[in-house]
């Protein structure tokens, strides 16, 4: 996958100089320990580092303008390990712009009657302090997530690793670059929206190229290159030629693999992490771009059909979200309205990643009926089960919206001999015709990013962050 960067994540405890600085010293002692267990439980998938005992408004403002300018910082995690005065938590928190947790929790898991005295009460008053911070995050109205539960308990740990996957997608999110080769699909209205609001509320940068710019890149790529990632992916992948001569079959791989090598170097040059292709431009290409999507998608780089630059953008932060896994562009393809079977079959015409297959994907050439060029190499492959969800982006003029579902993921029961396609069963959770009318009322287009590894509430979590309408269809 993309590399993404190793990022980490600021702790503080509050408290206060009521107590005293031996217990002051005892609360950073507790604190210390949870941050070093939580780094060893293996549960999180970014570090959590210790930063201080926030005692007041001055330190605790300090604090959060340095997480705010270290690169390195994707989010802030705090708990009330005693009474912290929730005033002093103003200034810095309206300064915040990294995600914040709430992770509302208590040093020990019970209560030790047999020992419990007032010092004891003093010094751990979670249950009192994490209530005087919520009240303050909620009077700001901060986005903020709040963790309930012991930290040592796998359930809470996991909660904190779902977040954090969150957070670091939020911060990626602002730098993501899309590169689009030629414009929209004519005439289609989902695809359309508007860049530099996009760029505000999301921090994506949208940049149009031709499709020539391509094509130079393409003339790059040398045939060395091209041999050896043939030879390569046949261990992966089956070649399968089916009905083609040989020579074509090989000949149409190895341009596919020609555009993989020019897209990847054009897009790692100029800092691009996801893309768009449109049928409907593809002047000095002789094949649609179809198994180097895939290729390219199988790597964590993000795409979208048809000059989708939405859906590229969301295709590459729902991949870093999901750590690149059963993560996939998706469109809804055609539906099965028998009683008891009601579900979406979805596909693409050629560019379906093939993290969601659930059977060895197949290299094979066919007929593409639409651009009016050579038949185009594909990966061929049907999709997996499980619990998953369905969610698209669309521009609504005054803001975006997210829209989503809980899905059902099967794989189709039959092959499709004569639609030579990656493909994927899903039936909404909330029923066929009632998720697909909400879907439909809400103005959710027909791209999508399909995921078995990501949740609602994860999807609900970003959406907080980036202060965006969430349809989350029940």
């Amino acid at each position: 996958m993309i590399n993404v960067p190793d990022y980490k994540f600021w702790f503080a405890v509050g408290s206060q100089h009521l107590y005293g600085e031996e217990q002051l010293k005892s609360v950073e002692n507790d604190a210390r320990e949870i941050v070093e267990k939580l780094n060893a439980s293996g549960n999180l998938p970014y570090k959590v580092e210790f930063k201080i005992v926030a005692t007041t408004a001055a330190s605790i403002t300090q604090f959060m303008k340095d997480a705010n300018y270290d690169d390195s910082v994707a989010g802030v995690i705090t708990w009330m390990h005693t009474f912290s005065p929730a005033k002093n938590w103003i200034r810095g928190t309206k300064l915040l712009q990294k995600p914040l947790l709430h992770l509302a929790t208590q040093f020990l898991n019970k209560i030790p009657y047999e020992t419990i005295d007032f010092d004891y009460m003093n010094l751990n008053q979670s249950a009192h302090g994490d209530r005087e911070y919520g009240y303050i995050n909620a009077r700001l109205g901060i986005k903020n997530k709040i963790v309930m539960g012991w930290w040592g308990d796998e359930d809470v740990q996991e909660q904190i690793a779902s977040w954090q996957d969150v957070a670091v997608t939020f911060e990626e999110s602002q730098k993501l670059k899309v590169v689009r080769f030629g414009d929209n699909m004519r005439n289609v209205a989902v695809t359309e929206g508007d860049k530099v609001s996009a760029q505000i509320k999301f921090g994506w940068t949208v940049d149009a190229y031709g499709v020539g710019d391509l094509v130079e890149e393409i003339n790059k790529v040398s045939d060395e290159d091209v041999n050896n990632k043939y030879e390569d992916l046949q261990k992966e992948y089956d070649y399968v030629i089916g009905d083609n001569d040989p020579a074509k079959f090989e000949s149409s791989v190895k341009y596919q693999l020609r555009e993989y090598f020019a897209l990847k170097a054009f897009m790692d040059r100029n800092g691009y992490t996801a893309f768009v292709t449109n049928f409907e431009d593809l002047f000095g290409l002789e094949q649609l771009p179809g198994l180097a999507a895939q290729l390219l998608m199988a790597e964590g780089y993000g795409f979208g059909a048809e000059g989708d630059w939405k859906t590229a953008a969301l295709t590459r932060l729902l991949k870093i979200l999901s750590h690149n896994k059963q993560t996939a562009f998706m469109e809804d393809y055609t539906l099965e309205f028998q009683k008891g079977k009601e579900a979406i079959l979805g596909s693409h015409m050629l560019e379906v990643d093939p993290s969601i297959a659930s059977d060895k994907p197949r290299v094979e050439v066919h007929p593409l009926d639409i651009g009016g060029k050579d038949d185009p190499a594909r990966l061929v492959f049907s999709g997996s089960e499980g619990d998953g969800i369905d969610v698209t982006v669309s521009d609504m003029g005054d803001d975006f919206k997210m829209i989503s579902y809980d899905v059902k993921a099967n794989i189709p029961e039959k092959d499709t001999p004569f639609l030579p396609v990656a493909k994927q069963l899903w039936t909404p959770k909330a029923g066929l015709q009632a998720g697909a009318t909400e879907w439909i009322r809400n103005g959710g287009g027909h791209h999508t990013v399909f995921s078995l590894a990501i949740t609602g509430e994860q999807l609900q979590d970003l959406a907080d962050l980036f202060d965006l309408n969430f349809v989350d269809i029940k």
